[in-house]
């Protein structure tokens, strides 16, 4: 199929202003040039109004596709609510983990061929409470950086703001106590990462047998507590070698929930979305992907 109307939803607040908005203007120009027509859309500032654009969007788009970073994509996720309409990505944020988990190409040239004549296959989400994500949530001493973050920061550095925030939690690191119970078993972890796909924070595999195709979650649980227990844990993020590590549980589950000690943060694809205790789970049905062929 050849999508010929396209939906642009554009978070202006997503990555640098100035480059981004050079990728968005190629990124437009290649899909018009391919003969697209092509509706931009951007949200303001209030909070919601990405998934606010992506549930209004009218009927007869050929696809929609989410300008912005991880957090903006799982913005249009939740506004499509399960629509069948094929959504695509442009990668303007700061660490673009779905990105570099289909392999998305970099030129803005490149992708709106893909959104033009890509296949759109299905991937399942996941569901913290009643939000979809798509890449992963967890809760933990990763959750509370992402609390902690400045978005300002995260703009003017973009995952560099990332290891600010982990080496400031560091100093203040008080212990978390989770108890998971997943398809029915329990288990005790400092922190748990919900994963639907390999890759966590950008670069870095953390759960290697993650499909987003599949609906089942990827459960990583981290057993050991403390400031050293991270830092030794971040240091195995960055050799990928998280997988491997003794103390770190992988469980396949359809459903989990999650309570703890204290009232943790919860963050779904890099946005805060709740507190402990939460309930996690495939999405009921499953969402069309543009992406590149294998």
């Amino acid at each position: 199929m050849v999508r010929r109307h396209i939906l642009i939803i554009v978070n202006p607040a997503a990555g640098r202003a100035r480059s981004s908005e050079r990728r968005l203007g190629r990124f437009v120009a290649a899909l018009e040039r391919q003969g697209c027509t092509v509706v931009l859309r951007r949200a303001g500032p209030s909070p919601g109004q990405v998934e606010r654009l992506a549930g209004q969007a009218e009927p007869g788009f050929d696809a929609i596709v989410a300008a912005g970073g991880d957090g903006t994509i799982s913005a249009v996720v939740n506004g499509l609510g399960g629509r069948a309409v094929p959504f695509g990505v442009l990668p303007l944020g700061s660490a673009n983990v779905l990105a570099r988990e289909i392999r998305l190409p970099r030129a803005p040239e490149a992708l709106a061929s893909l959104v033009v004549t890509g296949p759109a296959s299905p991937i399942w989400p996941g569901r913290v409470g009643n939000r979809a994500f798509v890449m992963m949530a967890s809760a933990g001493f990763d959750s509370e950086i992402v609390a902690a973050l400045s978005p300002e920061l995260k703009r003017r550095v973009g995952r560099l703001a990332f290891a600010w925030g982990f080496l400031v939690r560091l100093w203040h690191c008080p212990a978390c106590e989770l108890t998971v119970r997943a398809d029915g078993v329990e288990y005790r972890a400092a922190a748990v990462v919900a994963a639907k796909g390999r890759h966590y924070a950008g670069p870095f595999v953390v759960a290697p047998g993650a499909d987003l195709a599949e609906p089942v979650l990827e459960l990583v649980l981290l057993d050991r507590r403390g400031r050293w227990a991270m830092l030794r844990y971040a240091t195995a993020l960055f050799l990928g070698r998280v997988p491997r590590l003794g103390d770190i549980a992988i469980v396949r589950a359809r459903q989990a929930s999650v309570a703890g000690n204290r009232a943790l943060p919860v963050q779904a694809d890099g946005e805060i979305v709740g507190e402990l205790p939460i309930t996690l789970a495939v999405a009921d049905r499953p969402l069309l992907l543009i992406r590149p062929a294998g």
